[in-house]
């Protein structure tokens, strides 16, 4: 019993996929004496075994670093830190993806080495209380989408892994054209250094 409930807490999925798989042959082997009885059984089987997969293929995404499926659900492979160093690995879309920290609340990142700015979407900056100033002059900004407008604005605190910047910068759109927010040069500039080793972006503080 104690080998049962060991396996139990070690391999949950394979205890419901098995009970699953019990519950359906049950009701087969009942069909003619009790049809309706069998019938739930079966149900509750299937049941079972659909959410087994769907519980598996989850999980598979969700551990594998390079997955289109991770991708697909809004996660990337998670940053690292290795000593005095910020290690960011490689997406499967080919990127470099962080969840950064501005004015204390989480936002996702593509590190553009091509931006000039650090740039968030109107929403994401109105979350995080980051307003254009009044009375500041548009900019125009080359974007993957064209040419935007947009007005600088300073994050209080900017900080992921073991990076951190004040007073950063941020650009924000005049219209949210694009909703992906992008950790730019001025942001990588003020590092102590920064390289790309195989598919590893190291940050240095």
């Amino acid at each position: 019993m104690t080998g049962l409930s060991e396996l139990a807490l070690a391999q949950p999925l394979l205890i419901i996929a098995i009970v699953a798989i019990l519950l359906a042959s049950a009701g087969w082997m009942i069909e003619r004496e009790r049809p309706r009885f069998a019938l739930a059984l079966r149900r509750s089987g299937y049941l079972g075994m659909l959410a087994t997969a769907l519980l598996l293929i989850g999980q598979a995404a969700n551990e594998a670093e390079h997955s289109d499926a991770k991708l697909i659900l809004g996660q990337h492979p998670s940053l690292v830190v290795e000593g005095t160093s910020t290690v960011v690995p490689m997406a499967s879309d080919g990127h470099f993806w962080v969840t950064a920290k501005v004015n204390g609340v989480a936002h996702d990142f593509l590190i553009d080495t091509g931006a000039t700015y650090t740039g968030m979407s109107r929403s994401a900056a109105a979350i995080s209380a980051i307003e254009p100033l009044a009375g500041t002059p548009l900019i125009e900004l080359d974007t993957a989408n064209g040419v935007i407008e947009a007005r600088i604005n300073a994050a209080r605190t900017f900080t992921f892994g073991n990076v951190a910047a004040a007073g950063l910068q941020i650009a924000v759109p005049e219209h949210d054209q694009d909703k992906t927010n992008v950790i730019g040069m001025n942001f990588l500039s003020g590092l102590k250094s920064w390289r790309v080793e195989g598919n590893r972006l190291i940050l240095e503080p």
